[in-house]
């Protein structure tokens, strides 16, 4: 007869930057053995790249920095990253090509005398007259004036980052997600950005260093991770489908095709809904909805018409809404310059033609990209983040509640349905979550 298998000290559902974070605290806080099971063939959840000759591309866009929490659980991975000094910019809707999020000169100072006056209007009327918010409509209202929201195009960007008009878009997106906006907004603020327009230096220096994933991608980015996990007692099980979980006295048993798995404790990381169901837990309403990122990735020669790196559309068309260029972190590839545009699916129905054509048609009209663009790749992506329509935090916390009486912890992006733009934010909520390592 074979020995049993002793039961895990913990189980972590998902191998995302959550699921490896939580990994690293359970072992740190004396948790033994901690088993990792993920549907996904490979570590860093949504950190996907895709390759196509000497083309290498992300899913997104993706920059890490040197103070990141994150190296703080994997100190291994750093010199693997690339530095880089990335700019970014945006479309605004009088199709200039100007500084992110917001230019004095450009979206300000040249609109003219009266609608200067007709924006200071409208900024105070928001402030006065929208002091009770509902949506982000609102809420970007308030502190900016419809007038200034509307030239700027961050009413048209939001939609684009959300999938839904501003108006549809939850407050809690606003008051969890775009805190930065309020301290934009402030007079302070302002005038620091005016001096520095005046001085012809609008960005603010950067107190960190701002990293790429290596050319090789994201599997050897986080090979050391891997390793050092596996050295403390951790066992990752990648490319293994979930089939269910129950509670079998004092132990949980996971299901697997990779057979079932025993432990203590189970931390899920993948989507509340997800694991709603493997528990056999019925959805508290409507399933959570997310937003299905396509990514289309291109290789050009000829005048792209921005310098930046990162380019954001905040014009009233198109339904692209960053372009990442990759060719200036990791250098020209064949002599062409390549990037990735992404675009929200529904924006396209969730078509990778409609998307691309779309794309055509908005550059042709701005005048990005002059000559020769070539598609060279794409990829769909399900349950890209949340999208927060109105009472979708709610149905969030009942199901996160329901599953903690069952016993499961969840958390994240996925098992927390939290808009995380940042490895550094993933970090900091499991680190808040599970709490803290012993001795820290």
């Amino acid at each position: 007869m074979g020995t049993a298998v002793p039961p895990a000290d913990a189980i972590v559902l998902g191998a995302g930057i959550s699921g490896l974070v939580s990994a690293s605290i359970l072992l740190q806080q004396g948790n033994r053995s901690v088993v990792v099971l993920d549907e996904y063939d490979h570590v860093g959840g949504n950190h996907i790249d895709y390759t196509r000759g000497s083309y290498t591309y992300d899913i997104g866009s993706l920059i890490f920095q040197d103070d990141s929490p994150l190296l703080a659980h994997f100190p291994e991975i750093l010199p693997r990253y690339v530095p880089i000094e990335p700019s970014w910019a945006r479309l605004n809707p009088q199709g200039v090509v100007t500084h992110y999020p917001f230019s004095i000169r450009d979206d300000v100072l040249a609109a003219g005398g009266p609608e200067l006056l007709r924006m200071v209007g409208s900024a105070v009327a928001g402030r006065l007259g929208k002091r009770r918010q509902n949506n982000v409509k609102d809420f970007t209202e308030h502190l900016l004036g419809g007038r200034f929201v509307e030239r700027s195009g961050l009413g048209y960007y939001m939609e684009r980052l959300c999938g839904l008009p501003p108006e549809q878009i939850d407050l809690e997106f606003a008051e969890t997600r775009l805190e930065w906006l309020r301290d934009q907004a402030s007079v302070r603020n302002l005038v620091r950005r005016v001096l520095r327009s005046m001085r012809g230096n609008p960005e603010a220096p950067s107190r960190n260093r701002q990293l790429a994933r290596p050319h090789e991608g994201y599997a050897y980015l986080y090979e050391p991770a891997v390793r050092s996990l596996a050295a403390r007692g951790a066992e990752l099980r990648l490319g293994t489908d979930l089939h269910g979980i129950r509670k079998v006295g004092d132990l949980f048993e996971v299901a697997s095709s990779g057979g079932t798995v025993q432990g203590r404790r189970v931390v899920s990381t993948i989507p509340i809904d997800r694991s709603l169901e493997l528990c056999g837990l019925a959805a508290p309403g409507e399933p959570l909805p997310t937003v299905t990122l396509i990514s289309l990735f291109f290789s050009f020669e000829g005048d792209r018409g921005f310098g930046p790196a990162i380019l954001y559309n905040f014009s009233r068309d198109g339904a692209w809404k960053r372009i990442t260029m990759y060719s200036d972190f990791y250098g020209l590839s064949e002599g062409r310059e390549f990037f990735t545009a992404e675009v929200i699916g529904h924006r396209v129905g969730s078509a990778v033609d409609a998307a691309e054509d779309d794309f055509r048609t908005h550059c042709g009209a701005n005048r990005l990209f002059v000559g020769e663009l070539r598609l060279e790749g794409s990829h769909t992506l399900e349950n890209a983040y949340p999208i927060y329509t109105a009472g979708s935090g709610n149905r969030a916390r009942a199901g996160v509640r329901a599953l903690r009486s069952f016993g499961v912890e969840s958390l994240g992006r996925q098992g927390g349905f939290q808009y995380q733009p940042t490895a550094r934010a993933s970090t900091v909520e499991a680190e808040q979550t599970l709490g803290h390592p012993q001795g820290t």
